[in-house]
């Protein structure tokens, strides 16, 4: 039988971002944003996080906001995981963060997490940050004095480790429209429907004129953060995308990861399965962006 570890904590309801920020910076490391509670609430019954302050968003306005716009979609820190799964902008315009989502299979997880909570967890297992990162969104965060955007590729400082600071909380995040002959796609690799990801990989590509002109390979499970494969991008750039480059970038990836062995696979699996499955999303997203640029 598991150790329950129950322990006194101070237990606010903010109505405001600016009144959430205080709160964080006036009780300092000790303090936790309760969203959707989906991981905070059963690691503090096991001890493994410790919090003197719970601070719930939830009355916080405007924060449960998912908006489509010309520019990008929008969407707030308690936007649950279920209300983005079913939207049909999210299908339509960002198909792969869709992807992402929909594979969490737990109900209780999709109906109660939100997506910036699971990018706040900072696992490098996350598929939503994978899926992020390849469309380059960005991530709102609110502190006591200013506000500022962090694109998600920069927001990890290492496993479980972000960029915020004392009395900040990501409050959304922006992810910008993808443009005329983009194409993307996402793939991962679990031991069960129900388990996070072995290895996870999000590619997205710009065509204009037969030419590759953008380019971001998101990987995710092979190092301690979610990370881009920055090298193999940078081969891809300015050619067309042939059977061969694809292969070579693909190959190129491999070097990007740092992957570890624990009980869901091995490192040895893992660095394998990164050419396979970079070379597999590149190629489905080049044929999807191909399709764009042509219509």
């Amino acid at each position: 039988m598991s150790a329950i570890h129950l322990s006194k904590f101070e237990y606010f309801e903010p109505t405001s971002i600016a009144e959430t920020a205080a709160l964080l910076a006036e009780h300092g490391d000790r303090a936790r944003v309760l969203a959707g509670g989906v991981d905070l609430l059963p690691r503090m019954r096991t001890g493994s996080i410790e919090a003197d302050c719970l601070v719930n968003i939830q009355n916080v306005d405007g924060l449960d906001a998912i908006s489509f716009a010309d520019d990008g979609l929008y969407f707030g820190a308690m936007a649950k995981l279920y209300d983005l799964d079913v939207s049909s902008g999210l299908k339509g315009g960002y198909p792969i963060l869709q992807e992402a989502i929909h594979q969490i299979t737990s109900v209780q997880t999709k109906t109660m997490g939100t997506a910036i909570g699971n990018i706040c967890l900072a696992t490098p297992a996350s598929d939503v940050a994978v899926a992020l990162m390849a469309y380059d969104a960005e991530l709102l965060i609110a502190g006591v004095e200013s506000e500022r955007r962090v694109k998600v590729g920069e927001f990890y400082t290492g496993y479980r480790g972000t960029v915020l600071k004392a009395g900040e909380f990501v409050t959304g995040a922006f992810v910008p429209k993808p443009a005329q002959g983009a194409g993307a796609a996402f793939l991962n690799k679990v031991r069960t429907h129900a388990d996070i990801a072995k290895i996870s990989v999000a590619a997205m590509l710009v065509v204009e004129s037969g030419v590759c002109v953008k380019a971001r390979i998101a990987l995710g499970a092979v190092a301690p953060t979610v990370v881009l494969a920055k090298e193999a991008e940078c081969m891809l750039l300015g050619k067309q995308l042939t059977e061969g480059l694809i292969h070579a970038a693909a190959e190129r990836a491999v070097s990007c990861g740092a992957p570890i062995s624990d009980f869901r696979s091995t490192a040895e699996y893992r660095s394998g399965m990164i050419a396979v499955l970079v070379q597999r999303a590149l190629e489905k997203a080049s044929e999807a962006a191909g399709k764009g640029a042509a219509s």
